[in-house]
């Protein structure tokens, strides 16, 4: 019996990320005598041969593994019968497309734990990749923005941008972005008909702080919603610069009188049904009625809720073809970047463009809880309820029952059939 099985990731040919990188697998073989197992990958960030040289067993069948550890949705023909699994599950909102996994989970009388429901004391994530998902998706927002205005006919700084998974590296994404771009805005400065060139944030958490790390290699000066107004205005306003201002929970009310001011809309709230959007149609529609180019040219939808707290977020899509421009009077979306609209990045797995990065700082994060997943006595109910309370609070299921802080996921798994 195998401690631990990794599986390989099969959401699409992007995700190249890992829940233990070889450096821990070696780490639990070697210094803690586990037995682990992985499934062999062709797209992995890390080789094969790296883990076994780690010291792990390369195969197939993880039938044999106490702990199934993933990081992405598990299609159900793939669950293991009666296995404790780990990955991110996308099913705390009762979201319609996994139904039907979370259904064959409980039929299987598999054991469910969530990364996204280990919190701590104070509710907030212990294990996350939300940090790259603002790296990346900043990234991928000023390309988007380059090509857009490319296509446009006006020739900036970030032309030369590329999205983050060209990149062979995060260091590398932002020593171009230090170097390159940031040297060209302060040489030459933001095109007049773009000054000043506005960044807006929504969110505190990890991904909006990601995200703001990435715009801060450029020469940025931050200011406050309040002096959005009268920004353009104001005549010593640098156009060497660009300008980040950042929304906190009390500026969401009434968003659209924000919209006008912003060239792009990084988005990194957490949002669930039935809260109030952010960015609705009506809104956009009004914003392009009244005028026939206005200043805001990107969404960078980061949490990424399709028709959630971005309506024009109408549907996912991947790092290969990561954009398209929603058109609010028709509510559809157009291919690539050109059309009347924003251009929407809606990429729902960014941290796999920087696979290496991410897939270390989770396997750092996750360490910690590893003794008290694989000591765990998953047959029993007492077992899963002796977890210290970070992982108690985080299954979902067990043994194929729903437990009672997520009973009321019951309506959802009937009305999706």
């Amino acid at each position: 019996m195998f401690d631990i099985g990794i599986r390989r990731e099969d959401k699409n040919r992007w995700e190249r990320r890992t829940p233990l990188t070889p450096l821990h697998v070696r780490e639990l073989v070697r210094d803690h005598g586990r037995q682990v197992a992985i499934q062999p990958s062709p797209v992995r960030i890390y080789g094969d041969d790296a883990y076994r040289d780690a010291g792990a067993v390369v195969t197939d069948d993880l039938s044999a593994c106490r702990v199934i550890f993933g990081v992405k949705e598990i299609p159900p023909e793939r669950l293991l019968p009666g296995r404790p699994h780990l990955f991110f599950a996308h099913v705390i909102k009762g979201q319609p497309s996994n139904m039907a996994m979370l259904r064959r989970l409980l039929e299987l009388r598999c054991t469910l734990i969530d990364y996204e429901t280990i919190v701590g004391a104070d509710g907030q994530r212990l294990i996350f990749f939300g940090r790259h998902a603002g790296y990346a998706g900043m990234i991928d927002g000023l390309w988007a923005l380059g090509q857009r205005l490319l296509g446009q006919g006006i020739e900036t700084a970030f032309a030369g941008v590329r999205p983050a998974h060209a990149y062979p590296s995060l260091a590398a994404a932002g020593a171009f972005l230090s170097g390159e771009v940031a040297g060209r805005i302060r040489e030459v400065g933001v095109r007049p008909e773009l000054h000043p060139l506005v960044f807006g944030f929504t969110g505190g958490g990890n991904v909006s702080q990601g995200a703001q790390r990435i715009l801060d290699h450029l020469p940025v000066v931050e200011v406050s919603p309040e002096d959005l107004p009268g920004l353009a205005a104001r005549r010593e306003l640098s156009r060497h610069a660009v300008y980040k201002v950042v929304f906190r929970r009390r500026h969401r009310d009434r968003f659209e009188r924000h919209l006008p001011h912003l060239s792009v809309l990084v988005n990194g709230i957490y949002w669930e049904p039935g809260q109030p959007r952010l960015v609705t149609r009506e809104m956009l529609r009004g914003l392009f009625a009244a005028e026939p180019q206005p200043k805001l040219r990107v969404i960078a939808d980061v949490t990424c809720d399709v028709r959630g707290s971005v309506e024009a977020n109408v549907r996912a899509t991947t790092p290969g073809d990561p954009v398209y421009v929603y058109d609010p009077e028709t509510d559809r979306a157009l291919p690539d970047v050109a059309g009347r609209g924003p251009v929407v990045l809606a990429v729902d797995n960014l941290p796999c463009e920087l696979p290496r990065e991410a897939s270390e700082r989770f396997g750092d994060s996750l360490q910690r809880f590893l003794p008290a997943l694989v000591r765990c006595d998953w047959e029993s109910e007492a077992g899963w309820r002796a977890l210290p309370p970070e992982l108690r609070g985080a299954v979902i299921a067990h043994r194929g029952r729903l437990t009672a802080d997520y009973a009321y996921l019951r309506p959802h798994l009937e009305r999706a059939g």
